[in-house]
């Protein structure tokens, strides 16, 4: 079914894909890449981690899967479905993940997502490595609102999403599956203009 708009969309096709996909500062050494083959490691080894299996129930288990969603991270840029970037250290080392899925350029929102490292938690590489994204999605691509959700138990994502300037609008209830069964969930948003 072809669906017609009765308004512009709010933002063009190819405002992705005409380029490669970018490296974004991130203050103090870090930086937002493309994910690459030598991060297989420390990506599979975070799905290991007990605190990010409790919030994230898509997990990888084998180096060959890994393969698999970065070769799918690379075609969701190339299709302008998604933005995932590996969180690193300008020597390389892989913290975490940060990552626009749900794009949406009729009405300019997407979602955020992401993960750091157990060594990395604490010290404010999520906070700096979202407020990165956010204003490079907002101010360069031309996004109107991103949004993140997290479960009402996960604190930490929570304070994350609030450092970086996205405001709590409400509690989505029984939304979402994890492990031990389904949690309500805090739905978070940044508009352009938002600082």
């Amino acid at each position: 079914m072809i669906r017609t708009l009765s308004t512009p969309p709010a933002m063009s096709s190819g405002c992705l894909s005409d380029a490669p996909q970018p490296v974004l500062p991130a203050g103090d050494g870090l930086l937002l890449r493309p994910w690459e083959r030598a991060d297989t490691a420390a990506f599979l080894s975070v799905y290991q981690d007990e605190e990010t299996r409790r919030w994230h129930t898509h997990r990888p288990s084998t180096e060959a899967q890994v393969a698999e969603w970065f070769a799918a991270y690379r075609q969701d840029w190339e299709r302008e479905k998604g933005c995932h970037f590996a969180v690193a250290r300008d020597d390389g080392a892989v913290l975490g993940r940060m990552a626009l899925r749900g794009l949406d350029f009729d009405d300019g929102v997407a979602n955020a997502a992401y993960w750091v490292l157990p060594a990395a938690r604490g010290a404010g590489v999520a906070t700096r490595a979202l407020a990165a994204l956010s204003a490079w999605a907002l101010d360069d691509i031309g996004f109107y609102r991103l949004e993140l959700d997290h479960s009402t138990r996960n604190a930490a994502s929570c304070r994350v999403a609030t450092k970086a300037g996205y405001r709590l609008e409400g509690t989505k209830r029984n939304a979402a599956v994890h492990d031990d069964g389904r949690h309500d969930m805090h739905l978070h948003a940044r508009v352009r203009g938002d600082r």
